[in-house]
């Protein structure tokens, strides 16, 4: 087993020990414990609350600046910059709350874009598999397969319309907090 890699400067990379990669513990655990109290609240509450994600936000600028200066204030900026993209679009679609592009943006001050990127694509699969259980839990699948098939009509938003009408929305804080844990994991 190889030991632990040392740096002369503190960073926001990865440090190897044996062969299981490791993101900084000062980014790792703030990160996994937001993201956790963030689909805890979220399953009890359905709303996930800004004074969760906002100071959160402040806080992945700070400690990136903290960690590499100028280019970790980069990085912060950069992955804020692709939760807006990609869950701000999904959010002037209606298909996510705000409460979830805050808490994404919030993840991407502190993980920065590429690791972002891939906590959304896990999160898109785990949100799915989470669709797909409640819908059956509620006895709604045939109808959220329904509204699902009709996204691909040329009036797509009007399916989206109906999810959020007919009360088939659900909490997305887990499925974020899932594709946050394999990304904290991936690095």
């Amino acid at each position: 087993m190889r030991g632990l890699e040392q740096c002369s400067k503190p960073s926001r990379e990865i440090r190897i020990v044996g062969e299981i990669h490791l993101m900084n513990p000062l980014i790792f655990w703030p990160v996994l414990a937001t993201v956790l109290l963030a689909a805890a609240v979220d399953l009890r509450t359905r709303r996930i609350p800004n004074w969760l994600t906002l100071p959160f936000l402040v806080g992945g600028a700070v400690v990136n600046a903290g960690l590499t200066g100028w280019t970790g204030i980069g990085q912060s900026f950069q992955g804020i910059g692709v939760a807006i993209l990609i869950v701000g679009g999904l959010c002037m679609l209606r298909t996510m709350g705000f409460g979830d592009l805050k808490l994404c943006a919030a993840v991407g001050a502190w993980i920065g874009p590429s690791s972002l990127l891939f906590a959304l694509v896990v999160t898109a699969m785990a949100g799915g598999v989470l669709v797909l259980a409640i819908a059956t839990w509620r006895g709604n699948l045939a109808v959220v397969l329904g509204r699902t098939a009709n996204l691909s009509l040329p009036d797509a938003t009007k399916g989206f319309q109906d999810f959020h009408a007919e009360g088939l929305t659900i909490p997305y804080a887990p499925a974020i907090a899932t594709g946050v844990l394999f990304a904290l994991f991936a690095v």
